[in-house]
């Protein structure tokens, strides 16, 4: 099985944690903004039926980060393992930013 499709499977596996997901928008980085409903960017390292994943998060806030990171890693380890047959054996997870909602009574004031 290609790495690329461990990659978007991770993906998708970590965006299904609600106070978990990405960024979207913007080309080259540049204008993008946090989004949860977004698939976090996912490195995948495979050695014959085991894979390494590297993923960048956002995290809602004010959710407490070990929390969800914990929550991420374990559902991307059960969803590939499910999905594919491939033992997920290392999950390094970056927090790359924090999501807040807007809140209609602070967009008023400024």
């Amino acid at each position: 099985m290609d790495h690329k499709v461990i990659e978007k499977i991770a993906s998708q596996a970590a965006s299904e944690v609600a106070t978990a997901g990405g960024s979207s928008g913007g080309f080259l980085g540049i204008g993008s903004h946090t989004d949860l409903s977004a698939r976090p960017k996912v490195r995948v390292e495979l050695s014959g039926g085991t894979a390494s994943v590297d993923l960048a998060i956002t995290v809602a806030y004010p959710t407490p980060i070990r929390k969800v990171t914990e929550q991420v890693r374990q559902h991307l380890i059960d969803r590939v393992g499910e999905l594919t047959g491939v033992e997920v054996t290392r999950v390094d997870i970056t927090v790359s930013a924090f999501h807040r909602e807007a809140n209609p009574g602070t967009e008023a004031l400024r």
